[in-house]
């Protein structure tokens, strides 16, 4: 219940509206005039001392609270850094039955949810057998470092290359055979080392793109996978020492550190590349359903 001791502020409130309006105008005047320059709002309506009585208070608030709003989203898309960015980009990929935010049309089966996928063992260990060729070379790749920025990227907790070989040896002692790299891997593991040496901010958009896809898709495929095929057995390409968050978050920052020191134009050639890196990784996701 309000004080009664409010009361009498209040109805000076009233009492006085002049005074008060100038007192609000004086307050979100500078607010205003970045909403007027934004949205073509007309200051001299909302400004001016005559027809200041004119608009509701309610809009003055709204229109202040609106442009309040946008500078504390872009100050927080801000201080995610140039991986928001890559995040945004890479999401918009996607098609509505992968995540919420994608706006791609289904073309390709792989392209749909894996629920509605028919796997195979055969072809889940192409699948496999390819992605460990591809991190093989990342994480080659980043050991070398043609780049020096690359050496960033060592020892992330990320790697999955170790994971991927103790799973196939699982698969072996089941008695599978187990196929050689093909295509797909093939052809992606040696664009990814032209990139590596040609075109830095594209090979780090493939990095980003490999990692932190298997980290949430990628996991939603194993566990789907795993409950058709494999009687529900984790494998451990699913599976990180740590707090995955964590280590996740360690590579972000890392990222944003190096995108730093790069142009805009850089920048926007990194994010360019990111449909290349969804084709690459579809066409080996798509030897789960061969």
């Amino acid at each position: 219940m309000a004080s009664l001791a409010t009361i009498p502020q209040t109805l000076n409130f009233l009492t006085k509206p002049s005074s008060n309006i100038n007192q609000i105008n004086s307050k979100f005047q500078p607010l205003l005039i970045s909403f007027n320059k934004k949205h073509q709002f007309n200051s001299k309506m909302v400004l001016g001392k005559s027809e200041m009585t004119k608009v509701p208070l309610k809009v003055v608030v709204s229109a202040s609270a609106s442009v309040v709003s946008a500078a504390a989203s872009e100050e927080k898309k801000k201080k995610k850094g140039f991986v928001e960015e890559m995040r945004g980009v890479a999401m918009k990929l996607h098609t509505r039955e992968q995540a919420k935010e994608g706006e791609k049309v289904v073309e390709n089966v792989e392209e749909k949810s894996p629920a509605k996928w028919e796997p195979t063992v055969e072809g889940y260990l192409k699948f496999l057998v390819d992605s460990k060729l591809v991190y093989d070379t990342l994480e080659r790749i980043v050991f070398e470092a043609p780049v020096d920025y690359y050496a960033e990227f060592r020892n992330t907790g990320l790697e999955r290359s170790e994971k991927l070989a103790k799973d196939l040896e699982w698969f072996k002692e089941q008695g599978y055979s187990i196929p050689e790299p093909s295509e797909p891997g093939i052809t992606y593991a040696k664009i990814l080392e032209e990139l590596a040496v040609k075109d830095p901010q594209a090979f780090i958009c493939h990095f980003y793109n490999t990692y932190f896809a298997h980290s949430a898709g990628g996991r939603m495929i194993g566990r789907k996978v795993a409950e058709m095929i494999l009687n529900k057995k984790e494998l451990e390409f699913y599976k990180w020492d740590g707090d995955l968050s964590e280590l996740l978050q360690n590579v972000r920052e890392k990222l944003n550190k190096v995108a730093e020191g790069w142009s805009r134009e850089e920048k926007d050639h990194c994010l360019k590349e990111t449909e290349k890196s969804f084709k690459h990784s579809g066409e080996i996701l798509r030897l789960i359903l061969t």
